[in-house]
This record gives structure tokens, C-alpha cells and sequence, in this order.
């Protein structure tokens, strides 16, 4: 069993990145959930913390423009 290091020296692996639509993001959610108030608070939570961006029209748009 190894030691633990600190965070200062942990190596993080690259996260790969997916282009998708936000329309097929939309559908994934939906699979999950019938409520669209929960499809659109998950969009929103996923701008906001940076787990996606989007590109094409809204690319510059806030996520609080899209409330």
C-alpha cells in the first residue's frame, strides 16, 4: 500500500471532451427523468459549474441569460 500524496503533486488524467447537441443532451437527460424542470435545472447546473459549454448561437450567452 502506497502513501498518499499530497494534492500539490497528484497528476489528473485529461477528461475527454464530446461535441453533442444541446438537443441531444436535452433527450439524454429526459431518459432519465419526466420533468422538465429537472432536465432544465440539470442543464443549467452543467453551465454553471463548466461540465459543458456551448458552442454555435448561445456560445457567449450566461447561463442566468437563460433562465
Amino acid at each position: 500500500m502506497s502513501a498518499a500524496r499530497p494534492a500539490s503533486q497528484q497528476t489528473f488524467t485529461a477528461v475527454e471532451t464530446r461535441a453533442t447537441t444541446l438537443l441531444e443532451l436535452v433527450c439524454v437527460i429526459g431518459e432519465v427523468t419526466d420533468d422538465d424542470r429537472e432536465v432544465v435545472a440539470t442543464v443549467l447546473h452543467m453551465l454553471e459549474s463548466g461540465r459543458i459549454r456551448l458552442t454555435g448561437n448561445f456560445r457567449n450567452a450566461l447561463p442566468a441569460d437563460l433562465r
